[in-house]
């Protein structure tokens, strides 16, 4: 790997960083009402306001998404559980990260985070009031299996077979994350995503669990953004476990990939008819101005972020331009064995994508701002993004069903006197990436549901509980739930099924 290549490794994965919270911020008026709501979202929380008394808030009804369009929203398992110590639960590389001093904003910790474990049956009532159709959560390996082998923890599975009862007794289907970065701290002693075995280790992990729970799943998503685990946790290290290192980096991300094909297989192995594909965080990359050299690195820059994750799932290959630029030697080359293309590339069912900023290439393959940002300063705020991405994919790779499983914007959102919350940037944000993503069904994209980020205020990992990026406030101190005003928005979004 040349000196160039790594160069621009690291910057590519500061700027994929979650930075800290000193972006420009979205300027957006609007004042919260103070009626009460009629109906629903009263379930021992503070109700918030009613998009009825603003009409500039509900939905129009000019766009209407299809029928039996699925609406919903998504957490994962240590940003919103707490309970870290609780039930036989192991440890796991975010708790050992987090309790680390200097690596999260204010030494924050998601041992509490929102205190999910303990007030799930009322965070399924919020859901129910609002209307989900659909709640994509992930399952925390260590809770069931505390050191990453073995026979699965009894207590852990209990707790979420009783969450996806009490899923199904509301009428919303469950979609379950394999993993969202909680890897067990055993594991990463033995090597984590660099040790080739802890993609055989997924794969087990992955069938206790279809054994324990399939029956109730109609839909798995295998490793969410695994993007995210390569540049955040091994480029820029400002994730868990927290390395800089390019060569691990990318043998980390064949490792991660395979997992996945892996989890495929063993999921068919079972003989489940229920459905199954990756979690992707997708930006659309383009050339910061006209010159060939920019339109050349936008290109490659594409290579890392996009297509190293969808040919190799999508095409059974990794992209050339990539594997040049990593180089003949490098560990990710040299990691590769007959075979594992095959696995990566197990026939999916549906491929969730995950949307919040494009890049802008320049010749140098350095990146520039062309948008207003959010409180994420590494977010920059362009819908049309949304609609390039989907279109993108589904031109590129063929009618895979997809599902937007991430989608949203971070804000200081404040508790007002009244009790209520406005968080009207965030109603404007989402109508805006809604419609985006309205064109794309509209011009043949298969898109099947979507899902806010996030359903609750939480642990934002290495910015703690500085970001807020929640339809439902949460006041940590005493963990009172508060809708904001963007989730009495969305109730009658989900209502009209569109905008």
């Amino acid at each position: 790997m040349s000196m160039l290549t790594r160069r621009r490794l690291l910057s590519r994965a500061a700027l994929s960083a979650t930075a800290g919270a000193t972006g420009a911020g979205l300027r957006v008026g609007g004042t919260a009402a103070t009626a009460a709501v009629s109906g629903g979202l009263a379930t021992g929380c503070d109700a918030g306001t009613d998009p009825d008394t603003d009409p500039t808030d509900g939905p129009r009804g000019d766009l209407r998404f299809p029928t039996g369009f699925r609406w919903g929203a998504a957490t994962s398992a240590y940003q919103v559980e707490g309970a870290t110590k609780e039930d036989g639960r192991g440890e796991s590389v975010w708790d050992t990260f987090s309790r680390t001093p200097g690596r999260t904003r204010n030494g924050d910790t998601g041992d509490i985070a929102a205190d999910h474990y303990h007030r799930y049956a009322d965070d399924l009532d919020l859901m129910r009031d609002l209307g989900l159709r659909s709640y994509r959560f992930s399952i925390s390996w260590p809770r069931i299996q505390p050191d990453g082998t073995g026979t699965p923890n009894q207590r852990g599975l209990d707790f979420y077979r009783r969450l996806v009862d009490g899923l199904h007794e509301r009428g919303i289907s469950p979609m379950a994350t394999l993993f969202h970065w909680d890897l067990p701290q055993t594991l990463q002693d033995a090597g984590g995503w660099e040790n080739r075995d802890t993609a055989y280790r997924f794969a087990e992990y992955a069938e206790l669990l279809y054994r324990g729970l399939g029956d109730r799943i109609p839909v798995w998503l295998t490793i969410n953004e695994p993007k995210t685990v390569v540049q955040n946790g091994y480029l820029h290290g400002h994730h868990a476990p927290g390395f800089q290192d390019p060569q691990a980096a990318y043998l980390v991300a064949h490792h991660l990939q395979l997992g996945h094909g892996l989890a495929v297989e063993a999921l068919r192995a079972t003989g489940s008819d229920a459905r199954i594909g990756p979690a992707l965080n997708l930006h659309p990359c383009y050339p910061a101005d006209d010159s060939a050299e920019a339109d050349r690195a936008s290109r490659l820059y594409d290579g890392y972020e996009n297509r190293l994750y969808l040919d190799s799932i999508l095409k059974g290959s990794y992209p050339a331009d990539v594997l040049a630029d990593l180089g003949p030697d490098s560990r990710m080359a040299r990691g590769i064995r007959d075979g594992d293309l095959k696995i990566i590339s197990a026939p999916i069912d549906l491929l969730a994508v995950q949307y919040y900023t494009p890049y802008y290439v320049t010749a140098t393959g350095d990146t520039v701002t062309r948008w207003p940002t959010s409180q994420a300063d590494w977010q920059q705020i362009y819908p049309d993004g949304m609609y390039d991405i989907l279109t993108r994919v589904t031109r590129d790779y063929g009618p895979v069903p997809l599902t937007v499983t991430e989608n949203g914007l971070p804000q200081a959102d404040t508790l007002s006197a009244d009790g209520t919350v406005d968080d009207s940037g965030r109603i404007s944000f989402l109508r805006d990436h809604m419609a985006a993503a309205h064109r794309a069904v509209t011009d043949g994209v298969p898109l099947e549901s979507y899902h806010v980020w996030s359903l609750l205020d939480n642990f934002e990992w290495a910015e703690g509980y500085d970001q807020r990026w929640g339809l439902i406030y949460v006041d940590y101190p005493t963990q009172r739930r508060v809708p904001k005003r963007s989730a009495l928005w969305y109730r009658e979004v989900i209502r009209a099924n569109g905008l």
